[in-house]
């Protein structure tokens, strides 16, 4: 492949040309096509795992996830199939039946548009977790969390190189965790606040924001801040 090497294809009618290695999802992005997508951004590295980015491509037997698909010469891309649509729409309201998403907006928002029904799986097991209030800086509520791995990636290598995030259990008990299940100051997390940054739910909050919406006032806040702190920097030494 060469620096100015190029493929041509076709997504939803439009002929589009862009660099090969390109994904479907930018080169659909540069024709004003929108692809809708959750565990996708553009500051971490993208693995396909919410599939809500699926495309069809070439009518082919399985719907391709545009985030990590590379663009091929003369394909035909179609985003908004009956078979695409359909699959976006059962994976949300999958993932609506196990996870709540009270504080995922864009999430509700592709809800809205696919058309699903919030009902559809009446009585599924939902994820529970227990809230981590252990820091002066931010809130981890796990019961909202998608499993998109924007946090751990961000603390990884695509940012900080902290490592303070991991994942613990499996199937559908896995969860975002400390290593070893430690408290966050004991962990090697630096309180840097991209985890927080990226994350498209309620799972990670900043710990005012947290505060404000358990009715706490202004002076528990800073009670609750300042004593998290004090514990912060007696393991720290500072």
């Amino acid at each position: 492949m060469t620096d100015d090497a190029t493929v041509t294809l076709t997504i939803d009618g439009h002929e589009v040309t862009v660099p090969e290695g390109t994904t479907i999802l930018d080169a659909a992005k540069s024709i004003g096509i929108h692809i809708p997508a959750i565990c996708y951004h553009e500051a971490t590295t993208s693995n396909g795992l919410c599939r809500v980015c699926v495309v069809d491509v070439d009518g082919g037997r399985l719907l391709q996830p545009a985030c990590v698909a590379i663009c091929q010469q003369g394909a035909m891309v179609a985003t908004r199939s009956e078979r695409v649509e359909r699959s976006r729409r059962t994976i949300l309201e999958m993932l609506n039946s196990a996870v709540d998403l009270g504080q995922a907006p864009e999430i509700q928002i592709m809800m809205d548009e696919y058309g699903a029904d919030r009902n559809r799986f009446p009585g599924a097991e939902r994820r529970e977790a227990s809230i981590y209030d252990d820091n002066p800086f931010y809130v981890r509520d796990y019961s909202q969390c998608v499993l998109c791995w924007r946090c751990v990636q961000v603390c990884a290598e695509d940012a900080q190189y902290t490592f303070a995030l991991t994942f613990r259990e499996r199937g559908f008990h896995t969860q975002i965790s400390t290593a070893y299940q430690v408290s966050m100051p004991a962990s090697s997390c630096v309180f840097c606040g991209q985890c927080v940054g990226v994350c498209p739910t309620g799972a990670l909050k900043p710990k005012i924001e947290w505060g404000l919406e358990q009715g706490w006032s202004w002076d528990q806040i800073r009670e609750s801040t300042w004593r998290e702190k004090k514990v912060l920097r007696h393991k720290t030494g500072d």
